[in-house]
């Protein structure tokens, strides 16, 4: 253990985020409990608490290097249990029904089920030896000091028969509970102001399905198919190929459309996308489940940031402060942002103020939430306001969409955007605003079925 902070940390939640905290945590304090409501040792299927994890899932490419830094050989782990990976400029992106040119980022993609990468994560963590877990244990509140000026443990139930509440006392609370958080009541109730909360509401539905291919080689060696909702073409479809030889598809509809849940009108919504490929490849593949589908009403990000007092010894993370629009695939790697930023203040060997940590990963949540609000906001029938710096930047996104379709140096740099590596600033340097301008206006290349087996020659570009 590095710096000692105090003697126990309690994590409230699970999931991803939850997991990354523990593990930064278990560098400064002595022990570190994580309290899931649903069972966590083994699970590799969806669980309760996790109602997105049976579609399909992206773990950034930032997501991917925090993960490998935490959890050194952690790809080469999930490579070897099955897992398949890919380079994210190499997948089959299509924008506006048309095809981006495939271009070599070097970035990881680590295409697995949520369950299955979540459990390689907890594996790592619980094998930490002053980590536990606290299973099947209902959150009830926290336990503040008489002053409710701070945070002194939290109080839990077990669901076993006969339980009665008891106490958890902790140095350090973590509320990693996800969109259904409690915080803004507790502090409520305790004489503190709620967060105030920014809401976008986009109404998308997943609807998702998995299957096995009679045969890989229909994919090309290609890892995934996605055909992304836009104003121009609303339905959307996430097809990817996952572990132990399967492959899921998720669609997505919004503003209230939804792929239906028989296997006939899910077939019908596949044939309604604005590209065959994902039919082509489907038709004749084994169904291995029924579809599914999960709702996402509305993005919520939870301002805490800007409020002025907040209880000591508590943090929120991941989830409880932000959740995004799932098709943007950030929460995961928003959550891994924010556990280095723990870190970074661990490694000083003082518990996190609050407010100020608050303050940080506000920073750290500003890039990917203006992402995926700015593209939620293209389409006109979501109820937000648009400042002028959204409508340029959508106006230029929008030609520069249009412009990857012919040169895959722009694909490049958007998907290291995309993928929370480089900043948004690459997208407008002066060269890169040339290459926009020039190639938006004319007509895509056409762009073979995968990028390794017939390369592209890249078109001309203005010096520049």
């Amino acid at each position: 253990m590095g710096n000692h902070v105090g003697e126990r940390a309690v994590v409230l939640g699970g999931s991803m985020a939850g997991l990354l905290a523990a593990r930064v945590l278990a560098e400064a304090y002595t022990e570190v409990l994580v309290v899931d409501r649903d069972e966590l040792t083994g699970v590799t299927a969806a669980r309760r608490g996790v109602p997105q994890g049976r579609h399909v899932h992206g773990l950034l490419a930032r997501g991917q290097q925090i993960l490998e830094e935490l959890f050194p050989g952690f790809t080469e782990g999930t490579t070897a249990a099955g897992v398949p990976t890919g380079d994210l400029g190499e997948l089959r992106w299509y924008f506006n029904g048309v095809r981006l040119q495939p271009a070599s980022t070097g970035l990881v993609c680590v295409s697995a089920a949520r369950p299955v990468l979540e459990s390689h994560v907890r594996a790592r963590v619980d094998a930490l030896p002053n980590v536990t877990f606290v299973e099947r244990c209902d959150i009830v509140g926290l336990v503040m000091t008489p002053d409710r000026g701070g945070v002194t443990g939290v109080r839990v139930q077990r669901q076993a028969e006969g339980s009665v509440e008891e106490v958890l006392e902790a140095d350090l609370v973590v509320d990693a509970t996800g969109r259904g958080s409690r915080t803004p009541v507790w502090l409520e109730e305790a004489g503190y102001e709620r967060p105030a909360e920014e809401r976008i509401k986009i109404n998308l539905t997943y609807t998702t399905r998995q299957y096995r291919l009679p045969d890989e080689g229909i994919l090309n060696g290609d890892l995934s198919i996605n055909p992304v909702s836009s104003p121009s073409h609303p339905r959307g479809a996430f097809f990817s190929r996952i572990e132990d030889g399967k492959c899921a598809l998720s669609l997505t509809g919004v503003l209230g459309d939804s792929a239906p849940t028989d296997p006939d009108g899910f077939l019908d919504f596949i044939r309604s996308l604005p590209v065959p490929d994902v039919y082509d490849v489907i038709k004749d593949a084994e169904p291995l489940d029924d579809p599914v589908a999960f709702r996402y009403p509305a993005s919520v990000r939870r301002h805490y940031e800007q409020l002025e007092r907040f209880p000591d010894r508590l943090l929120v993370m991941g989830d409880a402060a932000c959740s995004f629009n799932p098709v943007y695939g950030q929460g995961m790697t928003v959550a891994a942002l924010e556990a280095i930023t723990l870190r970074t203040y661990l490694r000083q060997g003082v518990s996190p103020q609050p407010l100020r940590f608050l303050k940080d990963i506000a920073k750290v949540i500003d890039v990917p939430w203006g992402i995926s609000a700015g593209g939620d906001l293209t389409f006109p029938e979501v109820e937000a306001p648009r400042p002028l710096m959204v409508r340029v930047m959508n106006a230029y996104m929008a030609k520069l969409q249009a412009a990857a379709t012919r040169d895959g140096a722009i694909t490049r740099t958007f998907m290291r955007v995309a993928g929370l590596v480089d900043p948004p600033q690459a997208l407008m340097s002066p060269g890169m605003v040339l290459r926009v301008l020039w190639n938006a206006w004319r007509k895509p290349l056409s762009v073979p079925a995968s990028p390794k087996s017939t390369p592209t020659k890249a078109p001309a570009q203005p010096v520049g």
